[in-house]
């Protein structure tokens, strides 16, 4: 008797841990495709707004930036994530998160997306007053916030643009400068040169002077002893 009712409890156990090993590998599957995803997005954000690459609200607080950060930083961690580039999205929010964290940058950021808004309401021919859940905002095909997001990456864009341009006419006039005080260190250096040298053949000039004097007081001596 006994040995019938170890029998059935025997074979269930097998069963059971079987449907517990495949739930939890389905588990684990599950997180690391969707580890994967999230590498994804962030590498595909727009890389000059770390709003986008954070995929969180302009109007977070320092600290929700933060708890945002280390999650996503965790949840994406190379050490946890086989996907190859997951350390170029980790760098990525890193410095996302540092850009935040910048008090100037962030004002900065935060104003170019003020701008943009404001730029985006007159375009729809809106008071700039208008809020986000004013009924007109909602029934725009995009949605505002999509058009917003849009119309945000250009501005960056175009400062973008102007930074560079400013950095290489920088560079460019630096490179002038450059070139200038390199020629004036050339001139002195052949000036300098030329006066060594003028003075290591004043010896020598010097020689031949007094050979030519020489010479000449010596015809003249010839001469006027032909001539007396």
């Amino acid at each position: 008797m006994s040995t019938g009712t170890s029998t059935p409890s025997s074979s269930k156990t097998p069963t059971s841990t079987s449907d517990t090993d495949i739930e939890q590998l389905l588990s684990r599957e599950a997180s690391a495709f969707q580890r994967e995803l999230e590498v994804e997005r962030i590498l595909k954000a727009f890389k000059l707004n770390p709003y986008d690459i954070l995929d969180i609200d302009e109007s977070s607080k320092p600290e929700g930036i933060k708890r945002r950060y280390r999650q996503l930083s965790l949840f994406i961690h190379p050490d946890k994530t086989p996907h190859a580039r997951a350390p170029d999205a980790f760098d990525l929010l890193k410095k996302a998160e540092s850009e935040l964290s910048d008090t100037a940058k962030r004002e900065a950021l935060d104003a170019t997306i003020a701008e943009a808004r404001l730029q985006l309401l007159r375009s729809h021919g809106f008071s700039t007053s208008t809020q986000d859940d004013d009924p007109k905002l909602r029934g725009l095909v995009p949605p505002f916030k999509v058009q917003l997001r849009a119309k945000v990456k250009d501005l960056l864009i175009e400062e973008e643009v102007r930074r560079r341009k400013a950095i290489k006419m920088n560079l460019a006039n630096e490179g002038l400068e450059a070139r200038k005080k390199e020629e004036e260190v050339a001139t002195r250096k052949r000036k300098a040169e030329e006066d060594k040298t003028w003075e290591e053949s004043r010896e020598t000039r010097v020689d031949s002077w007094r050979s030519f004097n020489n010479t000449a007081k010596k015809k003249k001596k010839t001469k006027a002893q032909i001539l007396g």
